[in-house]
């Protein structure tokens, strides 16, 4: 991505990308602090199994369960997300820092509201689902769209004792009809088995911290 003034990041990042009715799209969000392989891999992943014509890479301003202090800048992370990513199915935005929302409930109801006609699905990996139930109105989240959740290591096997799994145990369905998840009526879910990467922002974050101890 070359460089540009905050005015026109603002017009390209800071408004929903553009859908037509009858497309399956992917969202796929997260603060990415930084962007790594391992998010890649999940949305390459979601692309292809779940047949999606889009899939939206959503730059969150800030996790309410993490702490903002080591957050880089969005710039810098939208900057990021795009050099990572290079099929033009995978639109990078970052609209949610535009109309004010923090949370993932509202996000979707927001998306919801404003693409009638478009079947969407929530792309989430698998470590996530631990802490899923902690999150604002999460059963809310379950409610509007359906969820993929992709493997990740260490959660192929947790998944199943997560609070999302036990409480919509009825509405799982099967890895092989994920094509259709995006179509499918809320509550719906689907855990999707792939090629894993171990690499966590977490990680990457902590060893970068490291190294500039170092240097000092």
């Amino acid at each position: 991505m070359t460089h540009r003034s905050p005015q026109a990041l603002q017009a390209r990042y800071l408004a929903m990308p553009h859908v037509e009715k009858g497309m399956q799209v992917g969202l796929f969000g997260g603060s990415f602090n930084p962007p790594h392989a391992g998010h890649a891999l999940v949305a390459e992943i979601a692309l292809r199994r779940l047949a999606l014509d889009q899939l939206w890479w959503i730059v969150t301003p800030g996790n309410p369960l993490k702490n903002g202090r080591d957050l880089a800048p969005l710039g810098e992370r939208i900057r990021l997300s795009e050099a990572l990513m290079h099929d033009p199915r995978v639109k990078v935005t970052a609209f949610e820092a535009a109309h004010n929302v923090r949370y993932t409930a509202d996000t979707l109801a927001l998306i919801k509201a404003r693409n009638p006609g478009v079947d969407f699905v929530w792309i989430m990996g698998a470590d996530n689902l631990r802490d899923f139930h902690r999150w604002q109105r999460w059963r809310q989240i379950a409610l509007t769209f359906p969820i993929a959740v992709i493997d990740r290591p260490g959660a192929t096997l947790s998944f199943l004792s997560s609070v999302l799994a036990k409480t919509f145990d009825h509405a799982r369905i099967d890895e092989a009809d994920a094509p259709r998840l995006a179509r499918s009526k809320a509550p719906a879910w689907t855990f999707i088995h792939g090629p894993r990467s171990s690499l966590s922002s977490t990680a990457i974050r902590a060893n970068r911290n490291g190294e500039a101890e170092k240097g000092g």
